[in-house]
């Protein structure tokens, strides 16, 4: 069962949450922006749903709903952030901007954060370069939920990576993905559903290869992408292990098994390194490299080239990264973003506790 909600009305309900907890009142928008982005752009698992997760760690003090966000350290084309344990949902965007305007005055700007919490979609942040006609990546670390290969120890994240890239009359090009062979967000809604997983996704303790939606519970660990050696999983541990890098032990955020668990009944992990969560965010001016026009339309060239591949029996045409979100962005717009029952009651009892009314 769905219920059918209302972009607008969502989005006056999540700032308001943010609001009662002491987010200001621009921190509340662009937290509640973010975190809608994944509704609209159908990523459902990283939307709405975790609101409650997000206000259960302001309450168990792990959140600031009032951070004071610095630069610690910089060069003209570098940065590192402190998000003095903001929600990554406000510190990510802040580091955006600074890195968008280190690209504008050196042609590119690269930013790491220390002290900061889960971001939400890492395609909100990428997209954000798009508008300065500029190429805008985004990858986060997060709490150790993924065995490497050959281990039966979970030792990362899910570790997503977004590059955006601007096209000129064709839709940007938008890759934005997990270094697992699915979220755990996507795991959660398999869980709410009653529904096995596919094969590839999850390990049982043992390491056995299983189908159990709620194997994690049981001390199983997700996959890097790829599920097994055979199939690559080499290379989704390897691509996890650099967003790691790059997103913690470069800002001086906690990485590996030491990442603070999004679940805020679940222990810190002891001896912990680093400073929070951390983050890894680029923007590349496009005229750094050769005339922005001239770019896009050649990034055209290859989208529409792309396009018009040969397919295979039964399907329309070649996708291009973005191509599904940016379409249920447009409908859902139009006709409201799906809530599953559990998720509106979920919803419902938090807005009582708050005193706001879903």
């Amino acid at each position: 069962m769905e219920r059918i909600f209302s972009y607008a009305h969502l989005l006056n309900f999540t700032e308001s949450i943010f609001r009662q907890i002491g987010c200001s009142a621009e921190d509340a928008t662009i937290a509640a922006k973010t975190l809608l982005s994944a509704d609209l752009r159908g990523v459902d698992s990283h939307g709405v749903a975790r609101l409650t997760g997000y206000v259960r760690l302001w309450e168990a003090k792990r959140v600031n709903a009032k951070p004071a966000m610095k630069v610690i350290h910089e060069t003209p084309s570098t940065a590192v952030v402190d998000g003095d344990s903001g929600l990554g949902l406000v510190v990510a965007p802040y580091a955006m901007k600074v890195a968008i305007e280190k690209a504008k005055n050196v042609g590119t700007g690269w930013v790491s954060v220390q002290n900061s919490n889960h971001f939400g979609i890492a395609g909100f942040h990428a997209m954000m370069a798009l508008e300065n006609d500029m190429i805008g990546i985004a990858m986060t670390n997060a709490s150790a939920l993924v065995a490497p290969t050959f281990s039966t120890e979970r030792m990362l994240g899910t570790n997503p990576i977004c590059v955006a890239i601007p096209a000129g009359k064709e839709p940007a090009f938008v890759a934005d993905l997990a270094t697992t062979t699915a979220a755990n967000g996507k795991l959660e809604i398999l869980q709410r559903k009653n529904l096995d997983a596919p094969t590839g996704w999850i390990q049982d303790k043992e390491g056995n290869i299983s189908t159990d939606a709620h194997a994690l519970k049981n001390g199983g660990a997700l996959l890097p992408l790829g599920g097994d050696r055979e199939h690559g999983s080499h290379k989704g541990y390897a691509l996890g292990a650099v967003v790691d890098i790059f997103s913690a032990i470069l800002s001086g955020a906690n990485y590996g098994p030491w990442v603070p668990p999004f679940p805020a009944y679940v222990p810190m992990p002891e001896n912990m390194p680093g400073k929070g969560i951390g983050h890894f965010l680029g923007a590349m001016r496009i005229d750094a490299f050769r005339k922005a026009d001239e770019f896009k339309e050649h990034m055209d060239n290859w989208i529409q080239r792309f396009r018009s591949a040969k397919t295979v029996a039964g399907e329309k045409s070649v996708l291009i990264p973005g191509d599904p979100e940016r379409e249920m962005e447009k409908e859902r717009l139009e006709g409201g973003i799906p809530l599953v029952q559990v998720v509106v009651e979920d919803l419902q009892n938090l807005g009582k506790k708050l005193g706001v009314e879903l």
